[in-house]
């Protein structure tokens, strides 16, 4: 089971946030009810690893001598007013976020929703050519015709309207027919292939024990709200969106025509109570964080002595594993928990929860009525978003999540700039160059695992932009006249894709992110960072800026990413990505002391009244803020080559590099969004991720003059020095 890390924040079909994290869920590239690793921002090409020693690479990195070139700043952005020693986001920030009104069909808006905003304009003129292409290209089975009439199915508004709720009436009948909780169990162990909801799924994915297999992996779902604490929290406000959750889920019922007025409401509140109970049994995200806890191998006859009540050779047969030799179980207690209450729930009701869940992952796809109900539950109620998005930009999305590697094709061929792979690869050679001097420098890590340490960073992986070889779609046949029905084949063909997987050596050059994506992250198992063409643009990186602006910026990024190598759950794997514990005890001591200042700086942080950011669940992704800010400063300097940094419009080379960092997150949230963030993000808002990390940062004093009294002033014997 691969954890990847990522440096802006989640990035399927609920609302994504700035952030690096780690977690596994479901392919954010496919079709949604496929289980398998996430993986959030990958640059689209790959890199092979440096042949040259670190010192070698600090010899070819680019000299910063270009006062030419632009500050890479907009001053309109900032905001003059406010002083940098007080609150450096609102300082570079302010003005933008005056500006910058969050549009009705969002529900934040930031930098990387700019950038997403581009990217969907540029694959839109892509979507609508295809469809419009009367030519050769739109020859049966041709990646040119299946992107067009897949955008075409999801255009086709009077067609889907006139079918209403006809389409799901194959999938109902099978739910009709679930007489027994062994047919139940039958239902579940399809739900990967059939896009289906369960209260557990499996994923074929890279065995965190042994890297170089793919193994089963079996973990917690069965959930309609966003966290187990949208079910157990006693706060009035989440009081009320249960409340809105029962109503939604009887007004499905209703307009699907299988119940009505009481008796819709009735089986609304049961499918509730059945969620309820299920969400009793999660484990927290915090708890999912941790890689070890969640590593749990086993053999087949190990998972059926740990929760006998059910029948697991007939699940594993009928989902097609009959064959696997073991298993990784993330969660045993919840397993345990589920065997032991599931037969006390009436089959009636497991009927009503699925039918449920097949109405609300379907509806998108449905006539208008549908569409409009899941978006006031999910996008008014949840993430306080006023209008729904205009059905081209829904198309985008539709067609990206099936066809995504096949349009980032195109994408790349037409929207990305070549010196920016060139610029980057330069960049990347510079950080790890300097992330070998920052480990030796470590004042809390033993001699011995510095040297475990540098074999690990020796041995990672960095890819670029785009992969060489692009994913293979002939399993998938896409129809112009049946969305839903594309939907569903291309989650079987990603469900073959992954089944495929058993038995088979790892593909070391799989993508898990296309490539006009906007973000970052970085592999556990494979020990790789993934940088995609989408992220490559200002404000993160800009061949106009000079080297102070790109190092605080996509520098930072890059560092950040390598970081997560080495925090409290990416060093527990070694260079060849095993999990494995090879830090001594005195290294895990003196870390613990640095990583605990780090939790309560960001548990003080308040966002809103009464809701504290959890900075246990961000812990990996601060660390790797500050962890990959501080590095990248150095390998700034170390590109300076003993020159200074020339003054441009005022500022210094250290303060274009702090703005750099400062303007990349950039964001407004709506008040429900920000809700949603603290509790199910493992990423701190992005106000937040500038002033945590900088206020523990000496350069960032020394280049704004900050003291005793400022509002980003930290005593020096709270503040975070971890690298």
């Amino acid at each position: 089971m691969s954890s990847f890390t990522d440096f802006k924040g989640k990035v399927a079909r609920k609302p994504g946030f700035f952030a690096f994290s780690s977690f596994n869920t479901r392919v954010t590239r496919g079709p949604a009810s496929v289980l398998a690793p996430a993986a959030l921002a990958v640059l689209l090409s790959h890199c092979s690893p440096p042949q040259d020693t670190p010192a070698q690479q600090t010899a070819q990195a680019p000299v910063s001598e270009a006062p030419e070139l632009g500050p890479g700043v907009d001053a309109d952005n900032m905001d003059r007013s406010v002083r940098p020693q007080d609150d450096f986001f609102r300082y570079v920030n302010g003005g933008w976020v005056e500006q910058n009104p969050i549009p009705a069909d969002r529900s934040r808006w930031g930098s990387f929703d700019e950038l997403r905003e581009a990217a969907e304009a540029d694959v839109l003129a892509i979507l609508r050519e295809a469809a419009a292409d009367g030519g050769d290209g739109r020859e049966p089975g041709t990646l040119t015709q299946k992107i067009g009439d897949m955008f075409t199915a999801f255009m086709a508004a009077d067609a889907i309207e006139a079918l209403g709720a006809a389409p799901l009436a194959d999938d109902l009948a099978l739910i009709d027919a679930l007489g027994s909780h062994e047919q139940l169990l039958e239902y579940w162990a399809g739900a990967a292939e059939h896009r289906r909801m369960a209260p557990f799924g499996y994923s074929i994915s890279q065995d965190q024990g042994q890297s170089d297999q793919y193994i089963t992996a079996m973990s917690q779902s069965g959930l309609g709200l966003p966290d187990r604490d949208y079910y157990v929290s006693d706060s009035e406000r989440y009081e009320t969106i249960r409340e809105q959750y029962v109503a939604h889920i009887s007004q499905m019922f209703e307009l699907a025509g299988l119940l009505s007025g009481d008796e819709a409401l009735a089986a609304a509140h049961r499918v509730y109570d059945v969620e309820h109970r299920i969400a009793l049994g999660h484990w927290t995200r915090v708890q999912n964080r941790d890689r070890t806890a969640t590593y749990n191998r086993m053999t087949p006859d190990e998972l059926a002595t740990l929760a006998p009540d059910l029948d697991w050779a007939r699940y594993l047969d009928d989902a097609g594993l009959s064959g696997i030799d073991a298993l990784v179980v993330r969660q045993p207690p919840y397993l345990q928990y589920l065997a032991s209450f599931y037969r006390d729930i009436e089959v009636a009701d497991w009927r009503n929860y699925q039918r449920y869940h097949l109405l609300r992952m379907s509806a998108p796809y449905l006539s208008s009525a549908f569409v409009e109900a899941h978006f006031d539950f999910f996008g008014r109620t949840l993430s306080g978003q006023p209008e729904m998005r205009s059905r081209e930009k829904r198309a985008v999305n539709a067609v990206d999540s099936v066809l995504g590697f096949a349009v980032g094709q195109l994408y790349v061929e037409r929207h990305f700039q070549a010196e920016a792979r060139e610029r980057m690869d330069a960049l990347v050679r510079n950080l790890l160059a300097a992330f070998e001097v920052a480990i030796n420098d470590l004042v809390w890590m033993t001699p011995a695992t510095k040297v475990e340490a540098q074999a690990k960073l020796a041995r990672l992986n960095t890819k670029i932009a785009y992969p060489d070889q692009w994913r293979d779609y002939d399993c998938l046949q896409i129809s112009a006249d049946d969305l839903l029905g594309n939907m569903a084949r291309a989650n079987r063909c990603e469900y073959q894709r992954m089944m495929a997987r058993l038995g088979q050596p790892v593909d070391r050059e799989e993508w898990f992110m296309t490539p006009q994506t906007v973000n970052a992250y970085y592999s556990s198992t494979l020990n790789e960072i993934v940088f995609p063409a989408g992220i490559l643009q200002p404000p993160f990186f800009d061949v106009n800026a000079d080297d102070a602006i790109n190092y605080g910026a996509i520098g930072a990024v890059i560092g950040h990413e390598i970081t997560h190598a080495f925090d409290d759950q990416g060093r527990r794997s070694d260079g060849e990505g095993n999990l494995r514990d090879w830090w001594a005890d005195l290294d895990e001591q003196q870390f613990r002391e640095r990583a605990d200042l780090m939790v309560a700086q960001f548990d003080a942080y308040e966002p809103i009244e009464g809701m504290n950011i959890q900075g246990a669940l961000a812990l990996g992704e601060n660390i790797a803020d500050l962890g990959g800010l501080t590095v990248s400063y150095q390998a700034w300097q170390r590109s300076l080559q003993g020159q200074p940094s020339p003054v441009i419009e005022g500022f210094t080379g250290a303060q274009r590099f702090f703005m750099g960092w400062g303007q990349i997150w950039r964001i407004a949230f709506r008040d429900e969004a920000l809700r949603q963030q603290l509790i199910t993000g493992p990423h701190a808002p992005g106000q937040y991720r500038v002033r945590g990390a900088l206020s523990n940062m000496p350069e960032f004093y020394d280049a704004f003059d900050v003291d005793a009294g400022d509002e980003m002033y930290r005593e020096p014997a709270v503040r975070v020095k971890i690298w």
